[in-house]
């Protein structure tokens, strides 16, 4: 480019973003009213208490075309000659909860919990996006077919935005092909099990496994999720038997799968992410463990790695912040998930390294089943299915049981927004910026709730999940896909039109 192109290229972008700029700012339809509670495409939302990176501010959102057009303090009095505000006193806004851990079990499993019923959960909870876990539907996704049976399945029926984690599984993992076939049909990464799932067609895998998968993942620059528990022969041929060792005891669970379980696989799984450092083989791809029940030596490799410079990141979920095994009552198996919910000492290291930052963020892993399953007039925790339904109520048990810990507005929004979407690659959400899918949720904070049979629950099994009985605080009043009000107290838009989120 010669000289006179350097000096006009500079004023024709200005001219193009000022153009941009001008018809964002001035041009305004009404949204497809079948996809939003609110019949507008260009609105403000004004609150006291408006979450954004930088603090809590008094002010208001400007929403046009699905999008953040901007954030402004209430000192600037610009939205207050503008139309179509909806004014949320004190309530907060804060950017909507990512949920990168959740189960929606179709195809092939919708009476456990599906597309419909499961985003509508998500949406009555203030979770504008979820990514999909690859087991537990049938087929489970770990092909590019298999991937293309879950993005069909979602049509038309989500209410916010899915996206897919697909499998690495040892059918595929030392075939490369296989793989990158995968990744270019669109999961956002991979998840592995290094114990049995408990599903037939997702395999457990080791540490070789689990390098080659990183090899492959790290020319996408996307991250490998790993359910981090070995069965140690010494510990794996426990059995109930009657009196002391009951299978309606909690305690005869836990000690079926021991902290060491974790332990041994994360010391297993470290020797691997050392390739994940800069200047290593797998240097682009990214370890994430998810949900960290033991607090013991566990917790300390992780910091360990994470110092040397290993891409690692780490879950835990709110019923591992919530419970402990003391106060579980004698079979009821609502509350079996893997790993187990440990003692309540364990609870609390939990919750201060969560408070300091040495785990990364939380997530559901929403794992429904039908209450047969659960096995409830049995109360045998050795063969009921493990798993917590939770997924609408991630927002207000994290804010009930955070509270006495001092949890501060901002970091919710870290652990539920903010470093999910970084996980997920979605560089758009998460935060409350200007440029960023209008994704929102309202809240006011200090209204209680009882989660009782007056509770309307979407999950499809309301009945199994561990939470019911319990008094809450923190109610969702609105949540917004896409500048869409998907859900306002009670209602849903008539139409679903949340976006399967495919990686390019």
């Amino acid at each position: 480019m010669d000289f006179l192109g350097w000096r006009v290229f500079p004023l024709l972008t200005l001219l193009a973003s000022f153009l941009f700029i001008f018809y964002m700012r001035t041009s305004s339809k009404p949204s497809n009213s079948e996809c939003s509670l609110l019949p507008h495409d260009r609105f403000w939302i004004l609150s006291n208490n408006i979450v954004t990176p930088s603090g809590v501010i008094s002010g208001a959102v400007e929403v046009r075309g699905g999008n953040i057009i901007s954030v402004v303090e209430k000192e600037n009095q610009q939205w207050k000659i503008k139309s179509n505000v909806v004014d949320y006193g004190d309530a907060v806004v804060m950017p909507g909860l990512i949920d990168v851990h959740a189960h929606i079990d179709e195809p092939g499993r919708t009476e456990w919990e599906g597309f419909s019923s499961g985003t509508k959960a998500a949406a009555a909870g203030g979770v504008t996006t979820l990514i999909d876990m690859p087991l537990n539907s049938c087929p489970s996704t770990v092909s590019e077919e298999t991937l293309k049976l879950k993005v069909d399945a979602a049509e038309d029926k989500i209410y916010v935005d899915v996206g897919f984690w697909g499998g690495l599984v040892p059918d595929n993992a030392f075939n490369r092909t296989a793989l990158e076939g995968l990744l270019k049909a669109g999961v956002l990464g991979l998840k592995s099990f290094m114990c049995p799932s408990g599903i037939n067609d997702f395999p457990m895998t080791n540490a070789s496994h689990i390098k080659e998968g990183l090899n492959v993942l790290a020319k996408y620059k996307r991250p490998l999720l790993v359910h981090a528990e070995v069965e140690l022969d010494s510990e794996s041929d426990f059995e109930a038997s009657d009196g002391i060792n009951d299978a309606r005891s909690y305690s005869t669970y836990l000690k079926t799968r021991p902290p060491s379980w974790e332990e041994a696989a994360i010391r297993e799984l470290l020797e691997v992410t050392k390739d994940t450092r800069t200047g290593g083989p797998s240097e682009g791809s990214h370890v994430h463990i998810v949900h960290l029940s033991d607090t013991r030596a566990s917790l300390d490799m992780i910091k360990g790695a994470k110092n040397s410079g290993d891409s690692l990141s780490v879950e835990t979920c709110p019923h591992y912040l919530a419970f402990s095994s003391e106060e579980i009552p004698d079979g009821d198996t609502r509350y079996k998930c893997s790993p187990p919910i440990r003692d309540s000492a364990n609870r609390e290291r939990l919750w201060d390294a969560l408070m300091e930052g040495h785990i990364d963020m939380l997530s559901s892993d929403h794992s429904p089943t039908v209450p047969e399953l659960k096995r409830f007039h049995e109360g045998d925790f050795l063969k009921a299915w493990g798993g917590i339904s939770s997924l609408q109520y991630v927002l207000p048990v994290t804010w009930s049981y955070g509270r006495k810990y001092g949890i501060t507005l901002n970091q919710l929004a870290s652990w539920w927004s903010e470093r999910p979407a970084k996980l997920a690659g979605q560089d758009f959400k998460g935060s409350i910026v200007s440029g960023n899918h209008a994704d929102i949720v309202v809240w006011e904070p200090d209204t209680e709730f009882e989660l009782d049979d007056n509770h309307t629950a979407y999950h499809k099994n309301p009945s199994i999940s561990a939470y019911m009985g319990k008094r809450l605080s923190g109610k969702v009043l609105a949540t917004f896909v896409r500048g869409n009000l998907v859900y306002k107290e009670g209602q849903h838009a008539p139409v679903a039109c949340g976006v399967p989120i495919v990686a390019k």
